[in-house]
């Protein structure tokens, strides 16, 4: 099942929304700020995207420059500063088929739409 990490207020964040909604599957739709993942869910997440817990992180946001720009943290505690501060986390997410993206972008969009499309 595909799941989406979405947060309404971002335009790149409702655009993915479209895309997952035209897949015409079902899906479960995560309103991360609501409910933000847990510990276990980021660690999840950033196997199947790939990345290293910095590279998740929105690190343009005011609460990253404000709070924790400069500091250098081990993997372990970036996973539980985007726990306690699920703002931080880079978005939207889509997850389909042991597959995930940060589906900002057209080519990121067009090759999730491809994946997920194929688990019908």
């Amino acid at each position: 099942m595909l799941k989406i990490y979405h947060n309404n207020r971002c335009s790149k964040s409702r655009c993915a929304l479209q895309v997952v909604e035209a897949l015409e599957q079902p899906f479960e739709l995560v309103e991360y700020l609501k409910t933000p993942p847990s510990e276990a869910e980021i660690r999840e997440l950033l196997v199947l995207l790939g990345k290293k817990p910095l590279e998740l992180i929105r690190q343009k946001e005011t609460l990253f420059q404000e709070k924790f720009k400069g500091q250098t943290l081990s993997d372990e505690a970036w996973i539980k500063v985007m726990a306690e501060n699920p703002v931080l986390i880079e978005r939207p997410i889509v997850v389909a088929n042991g597959r995930a993206w940060i589906a900002r972008d057209e080519e990121s969009l067009e090759e999730m739409r491809f994946i997920a499309g194929h688990s019908k």
